[in-house]
């Protein structure tokens, strides 16, 4: 089973994700971890992806494609994945089109994203700060939304309340998963 998480940065995607893949026995994919350890590296890649997302800005679409790809040619996702933070873009969802099964949104109000992004134990990221953030809210409706529209066409979407207990969430996707 392939499946998308989508939600405005602190919807849950993660949480969410790490319930899924125990529940499902499938592998977990964040791509903004993976993107962050790519920035850590000291080569001109990771510089440019730590400015990037340090200011709040999103990969470029052929980096992140790119990038995508090559983690999911690993054998441990021969069998299927979820994964979180990707696409962001249609341009991205187009040519990355990996026969999803599902794609599950968490539906989070802006102001209950911030609220949580604020109570985070970890809030000392360099690419949580308040303009970062604020720059990463306003990507998300104008860039991300769309993809939402591309993927209920397609017939894959799954909209969940994401304001609900983390156990009410998981209950839901499970619910409208079928499993």
């Amino acid at each position: 089973m392939k499946t998308i998480l989508v939600g405005i940065q602190g919807s849950g995607k993660s949480t969410q994700g790490n319930l899924l893949s125990e529940k499902l026995g499938l592998p977990y994919l964040s791509t903004g971890h993976i993107f962050r350890e790519i920035a850590k590296e000291h080569t001109p890649l990771g510089r440019h992806m730590k400015e990037v997302m340090n200011a709040g800005y999103l990969i470029s679409d052929d980096q992140a494609i790119e990038i995508v790809r090559d983690y999911l040619q690993r054998s441990e996702y021969s069998k299927g994945y979820i994964l979180d933070g990707f696409p962001r873009t249609v341009a991205q969802a187009e040519s990355f089109d990996n026969d999803m099964d599902h794609v599950i949104y968490l539906a989070v109000s802006d102001e209950e994203a911030l609220r949580r992004i604020s109570g985070r134990q970890d809030a000392t990221r360099e690419d949580e700060t308040l303009a970062a953030i604020n720059r990463r809210i306003e990507s998300f409706h104008k860039f991300t939304k769309p993809v939402l529209e591309y993927y209920k066409e397609k017939g894959v979407l799954i909209e969940v309340d994401g304001e609900k207990s983390i156990e009410d969430i998981h209950h839901a996707i499970i619910e409208k998963l079928k499993i």
